[in-house]
């Protein structure tokens, strides 16, 4: 009996070993399947890509998943399957709509986070990155326009305006949440650095820069441009306007809404001649998160314990910008709209307070507990308890990453046509054709190669005004007239009555 006594804390000590290491086992590195899909889409395509992907589905659960069909419905996408990619992408925005009922209803639940106070920030269920899910409508309003589906593309955008007023709301209750519960559990309020992590990374000019780590100009810019294309040009001009404000000194964004009242005007419709072109590039791919390990000194009732704190790292992009589109012999400045880059660490800033908080607290529980396990099993218990402290403490790297790192737009005129585009001087293989009175036309930079999305044709030019033939015996009668001295050539007035460029 006495024996029995003597091994229980120790038995006590195992299991929960083992209690901390089966919750470890179920987090796995979303990172690590991430850039094998990633790999596998360059290397030998998306289809191949895809199948990397279904195989980590293996329940009805998983193919649920928010951060799977995210992820699935991206590369669907890629692959200009655009019904299939909606199927993802709503299954996607179904999660995200629990979410959102949940931040509106009762945001208590979403605070609870047991797991992730107690064990590991991997134990939350993936709820997505604040953009990510401002950048789900968005997707799904751009599928749906390369789909020629506008009415549902502007219940889309409407959805994104409301779904950033959601999020706004729940975090500024989500910050006060954390710091209650920290100081319940003895942790100090307010602290929002740790002693080795890189803030540069979080406190340069670009992320000081935005405004919050959700909303971005090309959602908006997206919403005028739709608005003007269905003619509803006071819908518009709130949307270029606050592309305005999420980006300023833009000069793409700036015309937008600045050349609003021309291009909406009945005469200039009526004498339209070229097609509205609105170029959507991206390239590079969304950043990955990186658990680093900290360790922090907790106090107890027998002296110091060290317990292990791991916080993820967001390395700025090192991808070089681009600048130019050129087409029909003119060149388009590229405009960077949104750096997904820029915006993952601004929400990882604006998460910090509340993860740091919660990273102490779970310091504080996880020294209480070495303590404990010392006190009843010995070195054993010690070091069992700082095994399991190292093992579940593991930063959530789970990230939308087959997104784009980035995102440019040009837009000017170009008459309807096939049309040689180029980017920074590289051609694209295949040429593009554009008609219509509007054009979306989306590009994606990936690997060493473009990829050409559906071009979205959108209304209908003014037909050219007839012209009556010359009657043979007008022609006889009058000799066709010397130009005046000093009047441009017909190629110089037509250059001139054309629209520029914007």
């Amino acid at each position: 009996m006495h024996r029995i006594s003597v091994l229980r804390p120790r038995l006590l000590s195992a299991l929960a070993l083992s209690a901390f290491l089966a919750g470890c086992a179920s987090m796995q590195s979303h990172d690590k399947l991430a850039t094998e899909v990633q790999t596998s889409s360059r290397a030998e395509g998306i289809p191949a890509a895809l199948a990397r992907l279904d195989a980590t589905a293996t329940s009805e659960d998983d193919k649920k998943a928010l951060l799977y069909n995210l992820e699935r419905g991206e590369l669907l996408r890629l692959d200009n399957r655009y019904e299939d990619s909606n199927g993802s992408f709503l299954v996607a925005d179904e999660r995200v709509k629990e979410w959102e009922d949940k931040a509106k209803t009762d945001p208590s639940k979403l605070m609870g986070m047991a797991g992730a106070a107690l064990i590991s920030e991997r134990l939350k269920g993936y709820e997505g990155q604040d953009y990510e899910k401002v950048f789900l409508t968005t997707r799904l309003a751009l599928n749906r326009v390369a789909l020629g589906d506008l009415e549902n593309a502007r219940v889309e955008i409407k959805r994104t305006h409301e779904r950033e007023a959601v999020i706004a709301e729940f975090r500024a209750k989500e910050l006060v949440a954390a710091e209650e519960e920290a100081q319940s559990k003895g942790a100090a309020k307010g602290g929002k650095e740790i002693n080795g992590y890189p803030v540069e990374t979080l406190n340069d000019p670009e992320v000081l820069a935005l405004k919050n780590g959700y909303s971005n100009a090309l959602s908006h810019y997206l919403s005028g441009f739709l608005y003007e294309v269905m003619n509803e040009s006071g819908l518009a001009a709130p949307g270029y306007r606050k592309a305005i404000e999420l980006k300023p000194d833009t000069p793409v964004l700036e015309e937008g809404l600045g050349g609003l009242d021309k291009r909406s005007s009945f005469t200039w419709k009526r004498k339209q001649r070229m097609t509205d072109v609105l170029f959507l590039v991206e390239a590079g791919d969304a950043p990955a998160r990186k658990p680093k390990a900290f360790t922090l000194p907790v106090p107890t009732g027998n002296g110091v314990v060290t317990a292990s704190i791991s916080y993820p790292i967001i390395e700025p992009s090192k991808d070089a910008l681009l600048t130019q589109l050129s087409a029909a012999e003119q060149n388009f400045k590229l405009e960077r709209v949104v750096d997904v880059n820029v915006m993952a660490r601004r929400a990882l800033k604006d998460e910090m307070p509340g993860m740091v908080l919660r990273g102490v607290t779970r310091a504080v529980v996880k020294g209480v507990v070495q303590d404990q396990l010392q006190k009843n099993a010995g070195i054993l218990g010690a070091v069992i308890g700082a095994v399991a402290s190292v093992a579940t403490e593991q930063a959530d790297d789970r990230m939308w990453r087959m997104l784009p790192g980035r995102i440019y737009i040009a837009r000017g005129y170009l008459p309807p046509g096939e049309h040689q585009i180029s980017i920074d001087g590289k051609q694209i293989q295949a040429p593009i054709t554009i008609d219509g009175q509007y054009a979306l036309v989306p590009l994606r930079l990936y690997g060493d190669r473009v990829l050409v999305g559906q071009v979205a044709v959108m209304g209908q030019l003014a037909p050219a005004p007839a012209v009556a033939p010359a009657s043979a015996k007008d022609s006889e009668a009058k000799p066709a007239a010397r130009p005046a001295k000093g009047a441009k050539s017909a190629k110089a007035a037509k250059a001139q009555t054309a629209p520029a460029a914007q």
